[in-house]
């Protein structure tokens, strides 16, 4: 009988490893159609009686704005071109952080936000959290930078039912994602920790502030996000020290 079950779970695993390398591999060039967490978010606005939304455009990224791709790195991962997947840095930074009862703050790299996005269920327990370093590690080795960064940008939430970059640009600035402006991907950029909130008022003050301080951050980059400069990873990247919002 024992040996029976741990041949099932030798065979699951086995079987497991090989599906989640094989699709890996394949969206590293197939567009993503959907994703766990936009099928939750639809659900949840159904049993709340809502209208079912789901606004999404892929796109590819020579068709998403330079601006908006230097912006969330500005805002989200800023060692996004070093690192493989794992920003330990900024990880310990907001554990701390959260131990002296500050803002809550994570510590998820855009690796880690793509993985989760993509192949996982919403949570913040160890098991998920187990199974998005495995899948971040996957994506690291298998995906370039780019790819990563095209993933995340047709996925992420930019508000309510809204998905991706082509969406978001349409929705609040009525144009395609190719044609923003450092302002506009600023304000984007910044929507990002709770879409569904901040995206409500994006002319509000607390957006306003926090698209201020991107812009600061893009201008000290060189106001371009250089893929192949960091490529052998030995140039250290010397971002501006955060300032603190009240």
């Amino acid at each position: 009988m024992i040996r029976r079950i741990w041949r099932i779970l030798w065979k699951s695993v086995m079987w497991f490893l090989i599906i989640s390398v094989v699709s890996t591999i394949v969206f590293r060039w197939v567009p993503i159609p959907f994703t766990p967490f936009m099928l939750k978010r639809c659900i949840s606005q159904k049993m709340d009686g809502k209208e079912m939304k789901l606004d999404k455009d892929w796109v590819p990224l020579e068709d998403i704005s330079p601006n908006l791709q230097l912006a969330v790195v500005c805002c989200e991962d800023q060692n996004y071109l070093l690192h493989y997947g794992f920003d330990f840095k900024a990880l310990k930074k907001a554990m701390m952080n959260n131990e002296k009862g500050g803002k809550m703050r994570g510590g998820s790299t855009i690796s880690q936000q793509t993985a989760k996005n993509i192949f996982l269920w919403d949570g913040r327990n160890y098991v998920r959290k187990a199974f998005e370093a495995y899948f971040t590690l996957l994506i690291e080795t298998f995906w370039s930078k780019e790819r990563i960064m095209e993933s995340y940008l047709n996925v992420i939430e930019f508000g309510d039912g809204i998905y991706g970059a082509e969406a978001a640009a349409q929705h609040y600035f009525h144009k395609s994602a190719k044609k923003l402006t450092k302002e506009e991907a600023a304000t984007l950029a910044v929507l990002l920790p709770n879409p569904r909130v901040y995206g409500k008022n994006i002319k509000g003050g607390y957006v306003a502030r926090r698209k201020a301080w991107a812009l600061q951050q893009m201008r000290f980059w060189g106001g371009k996000l250089d893929y192949d400069k960091y490529e052998d990873k030995e140039e250290p990247v010397k971002p501006a020290k955060k300032k603190k919002h009240k």
